[in-house]
């Protein structure tokens, strides 16, 4: 990561490594075209630094949850607490990205805001090393890659090969400890096959330890998937939001908010909402349901997704509002500020960043405990997966919104040199409508999902039929 950061120091830094200047806030306009060599090293330095990050964020949260006993309440307690936490201290860093880093960049220049960042992450390095005599190591053996592979391999293979139409009841799991052996559960038969006596070679041989192992993973699927809509809403802080609010009035008083700043406000939320919740709302939820979370992961993730929706709706008003001052100012063609203060689009802020609370530090949490031991990281890192197909997804619905629309009209919602000419609250009522179907299918999965019993020694998962997510 270090090394992506440093790359686009160098360049942000040196005269004849700087990308072309594109002053154009058309940007239907054409820019210059950047040098091949130039394009390279920018995204060499781009692409490293997100290998890194998503190294750092799939590894730094099992990594801590670790570090407590999941066999005593008490260290059950205080790994959730070290999720929000997590939560609360990435809103830290990113507080001082979108305000100080920012104000660097815009006044000082990019080699300066790079440069902040690269120092930062060369004191870090010493400073997590210091832990090094305190950490718990759990290696887990074998790659979790592997065994989902090997497991449905040998599912489909023995499946095609088989002529039984008996249930797979022949285990060849003779080699494990009699201690380690477990019951096969009957849900997702299919996999079953895979523990078969089936004729097959040797690398198919799969125990039921695998088997169960993978098929935890492929339940938690289903939970992954539905929170990816959620982090579409969510790429909506960075992009459309952005752009409204640097058509609005954005001085409080004498000073002049920077709209790329604007971000700030769901960082401060969660920075505010973190602590309350872990000190006040969770402690009076488990005297309220007399449980050991009181508020379960699936009931905090479906509180972030009815967020997140309330958060479109609410997005969907305030455009609206905005429309109507520009028509009734006459700047519907202008660029100068509309006489409304940016601060409306806060109210999105405000529901979107406790969306990311509710579901991220839940997600991860419920990934975490959930997931056999030894594909705790490979699923802890589903929760960075949906947010980065979340992003994708924002993407792609623009473009397509933009190619249906524009094929049945003259000119497509979200296109062209004025925001005022968008039909960007239609655009924020889609998403609101997709979110909740979103939630409907969130629903039908959480009401089926089996928790794994949290008692020390018992690997075996109890089932707590049809719970429905309090919101």
């Amino acid at each position: 990561m270090q090394q992506g950061l440093l790359i686009l120091t160098v360049q942000a830094h040196v005269p004849s490594l700087k990308l072309p200047v594109c002053g154009s806030a058309n940007r239907n306009i054409s820019c210059q075209e950047v040098d091949k060599g130039k394009a390279v090293m920018l995204f060499a330095g781009l692409y490293l630094v997100a290998l890194g990050v998503g190294g750092i964020k799939g590894s730094l949260p099992p990594h801590g949850a670790e570090q407590f006993d999941e066999n005593t309440p008490q260290g059950r307690k205080q790994r959730s607490t070290f999720f929000n936490y997590y939560v609360f201290c990435l809103s830290c860093g990113a507080l001082i990205a979108v305000t100080l880093v920012v104000w660097i960049e815009d006044n000082k220049g990019w080699q300066w805001g790079f440069g902040i960042a690269t120092a930062a992450i060369f004191i870090s390095i010493p400073l997590f090393l210091l832990g090094s005599p305190t950490y718990k190591i759990k290696i887990p053996i074998g790659s979790p890659i592997t065994t989902i592979f090997k497991v449905l391999v040998a599912a489909i293979y023995k499946s095609s090969i088989s002529r039984k139409t008996n249930d797979a009841s022949n285990l060849t799991d003779n080699e494990q400890h009699p201690q380690e052996r477990s019951e096969i559960q009957n849900d997702l038969k299919f996999l079953n096959r895979a523990s078969e006596a089936t004729p097959a070679p040797q690398w198919l041989h799969c125990t039921v330890q695998q088997i169960q192992d993978v098929k935890s993973v492929l339940k938690i699927l289903p939970i992954f998937m539905s929170t990816i809509m959620l982090n579409c809403c969510l790429a909506q802080l960075s992009t459309f939001s952005v752009q409204q609010a640097a058509t609005m009035n954005t001085k409080i008083k004498s000073l002049r908010i920077p709209p790329a700043s604007l971000p700030v406000f769901p960082v401060l939320f969660i920075m505010t909402l973190a602590p309350l919740y872990n000190h006040i709302v969770i402690p009076f939820s488990r005297k309220l349901t007399k449980t050991e979370m009181g508020i379960t992961h699936l009931q905090r993730i479906g509180t972030g997704l009815v967020l997140s929706i309330i958060a479109m709706a609410v997005a969907a008003l305030v455009e609206t509002k905005r429309k109507r001052v520009a028509i009734q100012s006459g700047l519907m063609n202008s660029t100068e500020p509309l006489p409304i203060t940016f601060l409306w689009v806060a109210l999105q802020y405000l529901f979107l960043g406790s969306a990311d609370l509710f579901s991220l530090a839940g997600l991860m949490d419920f990934f975490f405990t959930e997931a056999p031991f030894s594909m705790r990281s490979l699923a802890t890192s589903l929760s960075w997966a949906s947010l980065a197909m979340g992003y994708y997804l924002s993407s792609v619905l623009v473009n397509l919104i933009n190619c249906i629309t524009g094929t049945f009209h003259q000119t497509p919602w979200l296109s062209g040199s004025n925001l005022n000419h968008y039909h960007l609250e239609r655009f924020y009522w889609l998403m609101c409508i997709l979110s909740g179907l979103n939630f409907l299918h969130y629903l039908f999965w959480a009401q089926r999902y089996r928790y794994k019993l949290s008692g020390p020694n018992n690997p075996k998962e109890t089932a707590k039929p049809n719970e429905l997510p309090e919101v």
